[in-house]
């Protein structure tokens, strides 16, 4: 069956075609052209520059505080770019920007049929984007990661853009933003927060419902365990069960020394719960990235890689060791080069201890698991317990109302019809977060496009000979939509000064 791809709201009508932008064809490229592999935009790497803007520790006080160096890349058209052509801004994740700007293939593909200029920014208290010095002082404790928080690092790419279109005399120049994940949502709150900066916003992947009871809690591994039920029941089942097998073994009283032998662990297990949440990340992670094409967006990964681990763990004889499955299965993740000879739980190969203080700040997103529907253990989350935790590790107590006070989120549709445009929500089915995103339209400008086998913001990579077509179709379907916001601000522009 051909996979589908999913636009909630456009299938336009003949009543409702005169609402859609005009769409113009793309300067020397005809309107039947396909966003394959430009190879021009294959070595953006090592071209673009790395620059450092001064920002404001807290844009909300004006109390004396030392700045930091905010780092940003600029694209290699530099220099050829010319206001007032637009400027392409993407809004910095919760890690390196180099490494959001190697996997963020899209937007260097489409700039120069813009004719744009692109800006990846830093996000604070990430890579090289450090108050206080150095990332042991930024780190230090709550009080210096006070300033780590979505609003802060929105205003300062408000900040940053302001400051480069007048350094630039591109006042005139159109700024559109992109984001993935964190990123996305970043993106899009800030087309909300910011509407005089930034004239649109592609929010990938960005789960902004995801917070106080709007999105169910248990949608994240509800759809973690639907992406490995359709992969195989029998796959689905086996892990289902392996948690209760893990839970006895480590009961034993050797059960820990031969759990720790059996998935080639580098040090002995305290518990069975290091090993839990070691294989929780692995299928999580896999849903993320069941991309059609072989990757390394996390980790070295095959095309379909929760097929793959299916197949592993489907392809044992009928009374094989169950942990020999789960094993086999997990090492798809951490292991598919085979180059790793132990493992290191300890080692969090992602980085996110940042994550980990927004999170018990305001960045709270409650994940729960269903009985029925999920195939990792059952667990509501318990907001006081969490609370617990985080006033242990960071002596703070999480504020999960005050995303949705900042930015809203319950009742969105008739919230953002009114005042809100220009946003493009992309969401794939199988990314568990899209349980969290906005999957139907809001009005003709903010716009649900869905893919059925989407994974987590697949339409930013760069694009490969092995797109599926409806990979192609919806990037093309995103084109048309951010070009024209750019005719509708250069002809609102051209009618002011009539």
């Amino acid at each position: 069956m051909k996979p589908l791809f999913v636009m909630i709201i456009f299938v336009i009508t003949a009543a409702e075609s005169a609402s859609i932008p005009h769409i113009p064809r793309f300067p020397g490229q005809s309107a039947g052209s396909r966003l394959r592999n430009h190879a021009a935009a294959t070595h953006h790497a090592s071209k673009y520059d790395t620059r450092y803007f001064h920002q404001r520790l807290d844009h909300f006080s004006f109390a004396e505080a030392p700045g930091f160096k905010q780092r940003y890349l600029v694209g290699p058209s530099a220099g050829l770019w010319t206001p007032p052509s637009p400027i392409f801004f993407y809004c910095g994740n919760e890690g390196d920007i180099e490494w959001f700007s190697d996997n963020t293939g899209f937007v260097w593909e489409i700039a120069p049929a813009f004719s744009a200029l692109v800006i990846f920014a830093e996000h604070r208290y990430y890579g090289e984007s450090m108050p206080f010095g150095s990332r042991e002082e930024a780190y230090k404790d709550a009080k210096s990661l006070s300033y780590l928080t979505t609003e802060q690092a929105i205003a300062d790419f408000a900040t940053l853009i302001i400051d480069l279109k007048r350094n630039l005399s591109a006042e005139d120049s159109p700024v559109v933003l992109f984001g993935g994940s964190y990123g996305g949502m970043l993106a899009a709150w800030m087309r909300l927060k910011y509407p005089h900066i930034a004239i649109g916003a592609l929010a990938s992947s960005a789960p902004i419902l995801q917070f106080e009871d709007i999105a169910p809690p248990e949608s994240f591994y509800d759809i973690v365990s639907s992406d490995f039920k359709r992969e195989s029941r029998n796959c689905f089942d086996v892990i289902k069960n392996s948690w209760d097998v893990l839970e006895a073994q480590g009961k034993y009283d050797d059960g820990l020394v031969k759990l720790s032998r059996k998935f080639r662990l580098c040090k002995e297990l305290n518990n069975t719960q290091q090993l839990s949440d070691w294989l929780d990340s692995a299928y999580s992670y896999l849903a993320m990235v069941d991309y059609p094409y072989a990757s390394n967006f996390l980790m070295p990964l095959p095309a379909y890689p929760i097929k793959e681990v299916c197949k592993k763990v489907d392809g044992f004889p009928d009374g094989a060791d169950f942990l020999d499955r789960i094993f086999a299965g997990a090492s798809i993740y951490y292991n598919y080069t085979g180059s790793v000879d132990c493992f290191d739980l300890e080692d969090d190969p992602h980085g996110m201890s940042g994550w980990d203080w927004q999170a018990c700040s305001e960045m709270v997103m409650p994940l729960s698991r269903s009985k029925e529907n999920s195939m990792f253990p059952a667990y509501e989350f318990n907001y006081s317990a969490f609370a617990d935790e985080c006033s242990q590790s960071y002596g703070v107590k999480p504020r999960p109302a005050w995303i949705t006070t900042e930015f809203g989120g319950h009742d969105i549709s008739k919230v953002l019809k009114k005042f809100g445009s220009n946003i493009i929500f992309s969401n794939g089915l199988l990314d568990p977060w899209s349980g969290g995103g906005v999957l139907q339209n809001i009005s003709h400008s903010i716009v649900a496009l869905v893919t059925e086998l989407g994974a987590h913001h697949i339409d930013l990579r760069a694009s490969t000979k092995d797109d599926p077509e409806w990979l192609v179709e919806l990037r093309e379907m995103e084109i048309k939509l951010i070009k024209g916001w750019i005719d509708d601000y250069f002809q609102e522009r051209a009618s002011y000064s009539l």
